[in-house]
């Protein structure tokens, strides 16, 4: 299985959470041999005020999560695929190939931590339904992370992200009708139409470029996107993402 970490927030029961997910296993689902999830829920010591990991609590923890898993792998009992940070719980989530040693990794890396608090089980879940449906983000929830990595190499630029210029987005729709229909929403709204894309022999569908002054700052933009795909949703299209220039005080 492939090993590619992201890690992004959301709400779980009304509570934020971060969570880190293997992405990169996901292609090879369900497993074959992997059929029941096994979890272990620590409650931390000193979380932040949002219930999240402190600064002074991370050296531990990530001590804690090191430890796990080179037990995991000394037993070969099957894979960590993520684990979810919320409320002050930590929770680590394996998918195992046999869950009868699992209280024998648990409680060998976790004997030297006495001090913590913590639970542990395990049930079958042979489609995966944990790490599709609670670890795994959803399609909004990609599109936040890219934002954000967007973000992140645009202020690693020198951008200040807070000074408005062009951001060009692009969506894509089955029918030349859809994206009519789509750019008669978006020009209500001030976007201008950059290019009408269309299909050729890479894709079938039609697409659309189109653009306008908008601020690239984190929650703008998040604010932004997710409106654009609710808009292209409603037409029957797909939203494909944005890209702008870096521009410096």
């Amino acid at each position: 299985m492939q090993e590619y970490w992201e890690l992004y927030m959301k709400t779980i029961d009304g509570n934020i959470a971060s969570v880190l997910v293997n992405a990169g296993i996901s292609a090879d689902l369900p497993s074959e041999d992997k059929l029941t999830m096994g979890f272990i829920k620590l409650t931390m010591k000193a979380p932040n005020d949002k219930g999240l990991i402190s600064e002074e609590e991370e050296a531990q923890l990530s001590f804690i999560e090191d430890k796990i898993e080179m037990e995991s792998l000394r037993y070969r009992i099957g894979n960590y695929v993520g684990k979810i940070t919320s409320n002050g719980v930590m929770t680590f989530i394996y998918y195992l190939k046999h869950d009868f040693e699992w209280p024998d990794v648990v409680q060998t890396a976790m004997k030297e931590f006495e001090d913590y608090s913590y639970e542990y089980g395990s049930k079958m879940d042979p489609e995966w339904e944990i790490y599709t449906k609670l670890l795994f983000p959803t399609p909004i929830e990609w599109q936040i992370i890219h934002n954000h990595k967007v973000c992140d190499n645009l202020k690693a630029n020198g951008d200040s992200l807070h000074l408005p210029r062009a951001i060009e987005h692009k969506a894509y729709f089955e029918t030349p009708q859809q994206r009519e229909s789509f750019v008669e929403r978006i020009e209500s709204e001030s976007f201008k139409v950059k290019e009408l894309l269309e299909a050729n022999e890479n894709t079938p569908l039609v697409g659309i470029s189109f653009y306008r002054q908008d601020k690239p700052f984190y929650y703008d933009i998040d604010t932004l996107t997710l409106h654009l795909i609710e808009i292209t949703y409603q037409c029957e299209g797909q939203y494909d993402g944005w890209e702008t220039s870096v521009v410096k005080i």
